[in-house]
Parts: C-alpha cells; sequence; structure tokens
C-alpha cells in the first residue's frame, strides 16, 4: 500500500509538471483562431476520397426458422468483390474558364476536363466555374461584345491591307483560294478560310493588279488589292530592297 501512495504521488507531480509543456505544445500545433495569423488551409487535392467496394457472400447463408437469427458458420464470411468504384475509369466535368488556361482555352471556354483537374485545380484557383445557366448567359453576352469588337478592328485592318502573291516563272499555274489563304496568314498575319475568299471569275494564270472579296465571319465583305508577282527567294528580294534604298540615298 505505501509503494502503490508513492507511485501515485509521483505521477502526479510528474503530471503537474509536464501539464504546461503538453499544453502548450497542442497551442502551438493548432490553428490560432480569431488572433489574426491564418489558420490551416483545408487542400483539395490532399482532401480522401470516399469510395464504395460492394461485395456479396460466396456462400449463402440458410434461411433461419421465424423469430431466430441466421446461423453463420465460418464459410459464410468469405466474400467476393463485385464492385470497385475507386478503380472504375474516372468521370469528366463540364465548366466555363474564366482565364485562358494553357492547353485547355480561353476566357469563356466551355471545355471537358477530367473531375479531379476540375476539382483540385481550376475550381480552387478561380481559373473556372460551373455552367449553370446564369453563367452560360454572363459569358455569352461577354464574348458577344468582344466578337463584334473584333470584326471592326479586322474589316478596318483589310481595308487598309494590300496583298501581294508570289508565284513561279519556271511552272504553269493558276491561282486558287487556297494560295491566296496562305499569302494572308504569310504576308498580313489574318487567318482567312477558303470559303470566305473570293476570287474573279476569270482565272488569274499571270502576273498582274487583281483584286479578291473576304468576308469576315459571314457579315462583312471586303475587296482586298491583290498583286500577283514573280516569286523570289527572301534574301534575293531583301537585297533588291537594299539595293533600292542606296540608289535612292
Amino acid at each position: 500500500p505505501v509503494a502503490g501512495a508513492l507511485l501515485s504521488l509521483v505521477s502526479e507531480a510528474m503530471a503537474v509538471r509536464l501539464g504546461p509543456v503538453l499544453l502548450a505544445a497542442a497551442e502551438g500545433l493548432l490553428p490560432r483562431l480569431g488572433a489574426g495569423s491564418p489558420g490551416l488551409e483545408r487542400n483539395f487535392s490532399l482532401s480522401h476520397s470516399w469510395n464504395t467496394v460492394i461485395v456479396e457472400r460466396w456462400w449463402k447463408v440458410p434461411l433461419a426458422a421465424e423469430g431466430r437469427s441466421p446461423r453463420l458458420r465460418r464459410r459464410h464470411r468469405v466474400y467476393r468483390l463485385v464492385e470497385d468504384t475507386q478503380h472504375q475509369p474516372q468521370g469528366t466535368m463540364e465548366l466555363i474558364l474564366t482565364r485562358t488556361v494553357e492547353d485547355l482555352g480561353i476566357r469563356g471556354d466551355t471545355v471537358t476536363v477530367k473531375k479531379s483537374l476540375g476539382r483540385n485545380k481550376l475550381l480552387p484557383q478561380g481559373l473556372a466555374v460551373y455552367p449553370s445557366p446564369e453563367n452560360r448567359k454572363m459569358f455569352e453576352a461577354e464574348n458577344q461584345v468582344s466578337h463584334d469588337q473584333g470584326d471592326e478592328e479586322t474589316v478596318k485592318f483589310l481595308k487598309s491591307c494590300h496583298l501581294e502573291v508570289g508565284m513561279k516563272n519556271n511552272v504553269k499555274w493558276e491561282l486558287n483560294p487556297e494560295i491566296v489563304c496562305r499569302h494572308f496568314f504569310k504576308n498580313l498575319g489574318v487567318v482567312v478560310s477558303p470559303h470566305a475568299l473570293k476570287l474573279p471569275e476569270e482565272p488569274i494564270t499571270r502576273w498582274g493588279e487583281y483584286w479578291c472579296e473576304v468576308t469576315v465571319n459571314g457579315l462583312d465583305t471586303v475587296r482586298v488589292p491583290m498583286s500577283v508577282v514573280n516569286f523570289e527567294k527572301p534574301k534575293t528580294k531583301r537585297y533588291k530592297h537594299w539595293l533600292a534604298q542606296q540608289a535612292a540615298k
């Protein structure tokens, strides 16, 4: 009895001494809420995923008499796996981007991504929102305004342009919309689809001054002057331009 009493007194003394130390350590680990310092933030990428596993008994349990529970043997505790949702193909979700995301799209685009990417990155970082009717309506109105402004700038730029198309002189050729579209992108930096381009009805097989019509988004049509000239290598062309500048001086 005396030894037991001594042990109890020693344990109480140690608890009294260690109590403040343990309390201070616990306060250091816990988030200080209300003290002005930020607390622990939840990381969505580290959040636990809840999965469902469906199993069934390998041996069926025989029916018991009314009012009695069935008698289970050892073999009745053997199960076989029916479905494991953790190893199923990952689903996808539809989102609307609020900013430009590399390899996905620009602001206002509706994209389909994996649920893990949407829930762990795009939604928490504010890069995308759910495609609710309100969000769809808001981004459609925004895209319409920017689309109209872009059309006006494109039409204004095309009206001030002059296209130069270089064709070789050692082979027979005939100008077609695909060639003109390539020169639009190469010389002016404008992407024009062949179906939005119209050339004169007479075939163009010689050098000279011509025109072409470009329809912007099926609304506005702009006639762009076009010069079909002899194709020269870029190095030769730059050299001739330099000679002309020297002669002008």
